[in-house]
């Protein structure tokens, strides 16, 4: 079996001066990084205001997340870019707070309910290879995509297709949201000194704005359904209803507005970058490609029972993430004085945990660079994804909706490719760059067919 080469960040001198790595860290992030990364158990970044270590041992990866969280809280320099979108949620709060919000949050994706949010998942994939078939050709994957997530978080979440009218304004402002804002700032991975101000491109306040007025109109419906009696039975209505069994309280509307923000944001974001890197290795790889369709058959069983089957769909989305994780660096922050690797860690330090490095670590994958879906079922694979595969992080904070993502992702895939045949364009091939997630520079172009 042919194993190419997926495309790299491009290689950058092992040491480039200070002032050349802000300018290509505020370009792109994944593209500042220089080629020792990619070999390094830990590195350090260091100025005048502040000390950052990149941490790639397994080892201290596990300290950091399975071990000592508390000790390395998620550094509030995260927030500085996504708070207007996300306000106080999950994704970026600390200590009780989180802890509180986690308790209310994590039973509307435990066990059975994937099986319960299974047919609105199911109906949206359904949607995106009905528009598809109006779209054969040259098509802009990464904009499909991001229309099938959307609608699977509107479905699974409100009981509403991308169609309905709020859905669809918050969707069409999302997409210029995400295109204008970086996952991280400057200042979470190089921190500036806090006195140096922060500056956020054109419109991204607006659309921040604009999203969270929208889903507080939607949050507020189904607040009064839920009090009617009328409300369905889907995630918000579990959120909003489940009690922290600690101290009896729900979430308010304000509350509830961030969490669905970072919901949407999780839930729509991440798919739709993964899915569309998918697609495109399947294009890339047609042997793989013709594996998938030829599983997919076991889709005509239309029940929950039929993911069980999806095999070679899931180790592809899984190699997909490897190669593509979409969040590709998380920040950490040193909450006391710490030694590692005999280097001191002062408090404050701001510890990053790269999805992006650890999955394409030279030191720890075989074939690193490779796409091989197959690695999944060897020794070094296995070894791996128990000490170096992170794309939904891991320990107390790992994602809630990992489960969910596993189940949408190659449901979706497999839908589409049972469907359709997928080229890669003439055009130049993509290149990924961090926007909200690990994206194309200029989308990712592919040719479809019809089966």
């Amino acid at each position: 079996m042919t194993q190419a080469l997926p495309p790299k960040p491009p290689a950058r001198p092992d040491r480039v001066p200070l002032w050349r790595y802000v300018k290509m860290f505020r370009q792109d992030i994944l593209s500042a990084q220089p080629a020792r990364l990619y070999r390094a158990w830990m590195a350090e970044f260091r100025t005048p205001f502040f000390r950052s270590f990149l941490v790639n041992q397994p080892e201290l990866v596990k300290v950091l997340l399975k071990e000592r969280p508390e000790d390395f809280p998620k550094s509030d320099r995260i927030a500085e870019g996504l708070k207007p979108l996300l306000g106080n949620s999950v994704f970026l709060t600390n200590g009780e707070a989180w802890k509180r919000q986690r308790r209310i949050i994590d039973p509307a994706f435990e066990g059975g309910r994937l099986k319960d949010t299974y047919p609105a998942m199911r109906a949206a994939a359904e949607s995106a290879v009905e528009r598809l078939k109006e779209r054969q050709g040259l098509v802009e994957i990464e904009e499909e995509t991001s229309h099938a997530a959307a609608d699977v978080i509107f479905r699974t979440l409100f009981s509403i297709p991308i169609e309905h009218q709020v859905a669809g304004q918050v969707f069409s402002r999302f997409r210029d949201y995400q295109r204008s804002q970086p996952l991280l700032n400057l200042a979470a991975f190089v921190p500036l000194p806090r006195w140096m101000p922060r500056f956020f491109r054109r419109g991204t306040r607006r659309n921040a704005e604009v999203i969270r007025a929208l889903i507080e109109q939607l949050t507020r419906e189904r607040m009064d359904a839920i009090k009617a009696g009328t409300a369905p039975d889907d995630l918000a209505t579990k959120i909003m209803t489940t009690r922290d069994p600690e101290t009896g309280s729900t979430f308010d509307t304000a509350e509830m507005v961030d969490q669905v923000a970072i919901f949407f944001l999780a839930g729509h974001e991440t798919s739709a970058s993964a899915l569309a890197w998918a697609l495109y290795l399947m294009a890339l790889y047609p042997d793989w490609q013709e594996k998938v369709a030829a599983e997919a058959e076991a889709l005509a069983d239309e029940t929950f029972a039929a993911v069980s089957k999806l095999r070679v769909s899931r180790d592809v989305f899984r190699e997909t993430l490897r190669l593509y994780p979409p969040v590709p660096m998380m920040v950490r922050e040193a909450a006391c004085p710490e030694q590692f690797r005999d280097r001191d860690v002062p408090k404050g330090a701001q510890m990053v945990l790269s999805p992006w490095h650890l999955h394409r670590h030279e030191r720890l994958w075989e074939n690193p660079d490779g796409f091989d879906p197959s690695r999944w079922q060897t020794e070094n694979g296995k070894q791996c994804q128990r000490d170096a595969y992170i794309p939904f992080s891991a320990g107390a904070r790992v994602c809630t909706g990992a489960g969910f993502a596993m189940v949408e992702g190659p449901l979706i895939l497999s839908m589409i490719l049972r469907a359709f045949r997928v080229a890669p364009a003439a055009a130049q091939a993509p290149v990924p760059v961090a926007h909200l997630t690990v994206r194309s520079k200029n989308g990712i172009w592919l040719q479809l067919s019809r089966r």
